[in-house]
């Protein structure tokens, strides 16, 4: 690929990131407004985790005609998911571990965990099409597999004294949206429009809805402090830098081309999840801190994931 056609790729990647953020500052704005609040935003968490998440997902395995190299790099992309968490896990432990425990926690969670479903679906849809969606979704599986794992035992201050919950490893959102939606891509099964249509209008409401709640956030984060804390600037670089650095010499090894290896490019490179904050939130960490950590992050990335994105591209 020449320059011109990845600079061509590193446009449409700003334009997609741009819109996305032009949805999260109507959030910023209805937050201020009190038409949309964070209190608001927070009520609608399950109803975007429980059902339109996985809707989406589903929707993927609608959408995709069944290939044999498509299947095969849907459990490639579960493997190298589960890659990037790992290699994500030990970075951010080696990085702070002489770092106050409590603010620790969100350091090492927002390092590990990024957005893969409120904005690497859209992202993947926008600048790869359905396969990216589709090959997202596998990410996703690993990204709760590690969450409700190594996640919590760095959230959970009383997580070395508890069990691992195998069935919400098994029995989450994510990972039964593929167990439905996987049979009908294998057995090539069309659904007919009046049962397609919901999934899709339910599927459309993940971008809006999770840019709208993530503008809340926002809304309530102190923007003269949060670039003054140096070890967000190491989040972003670790996060937004180092990871899909990683990724891209891993599927550059791997010899991964076309549509896979855009998606897990992309995918490594999405700003902390929203989930830092929620995990925060139930585990009685600083949400404050959270919450800066994820907005000043995912500003940044609007110049980042371009650059990734056009890298990967010329490769």
């Amino acid at each position: 690929m020449n320059f011109p056609e990845i600079f061509g790729v590193m446009k449409l990647a700003a334009q997609q990131v741009i819109i996305l953020y032009l949805m999260v500052a109507v959030g910023f704005v209805t937050d201020k407004a009190r038409l949309f609040t964070e209190k608001a935003a927070l009520m609608c968490t399950d109803l975007l985790f429980y059902i339109i998440t996985p809707a989406k997902i589903i929707e993927s395995f609608l959408t995709l005609e069944y290939s044999s190299d498509t299947l095969k790099n849907l459990f490639i992309a579960i493997g190298m998911g589960l890659l990037m968490h790992a290699i994500a896990a030990v970075i951010s432990t080696l990085s702070f571990r002489r770092c106050d425990k409590e603010k620790a926690a969100i350091y090492k969670y927002a390092c590990g965990y990024g957005n893969c479903g409120y904005m690497g679906l859209p992202l993947n849809n926008a600048l790869v099409g359905p396969q990216g969606v589709f090959y997202c979704s596998a990410v996703i599986i690993s990204f709760q597999i590690f969450s409700f794992t190594h996640g919590i035992t760095v959230m959970d201050k009383s997580a070395g004294a508890k069990k691992i919950d195998f069935k919400k490893i098994i029995l989450n959102p994510g990972v039964i949206a593929v167990i439905i939606g996987l049979p009908f891509y294998l057995l090539n099964i069309h659904l007919p429009e009046t049962a397609y249509k919901p999934v899709e209008y339910i599927a459309s409401l993940n971008t809006p809805l999770a840019m709208l709640m993530f503008g809340t956030y926002i809304a309530h984060s102190d923007f003269r402090s949060m670039f003054k804390n140096w070890r967000i600037l190491v989040v972003a670089a670790l996060k937004l830098l180092l990871l899909p650095a990683i990724m891209i010499g891993l599927c550059k090894l791997f010899g991964f081309t076309g549509a896979l290896l855009s998606t897990l490019v992309l995918t490594a490179s999405v700003p902390p999840a929203n989930n830092t904050v929620l995990f925060a939130a139930k585990y009685g960490r600083d949400t404050g801190l959270a919450s800066q950590v994820v907005s000043a992050v995912s500003l940044m990335s609007i110049l980042t994931i371009p650059v990734t994105t056009g890298i990967a591209s010329a490769l």
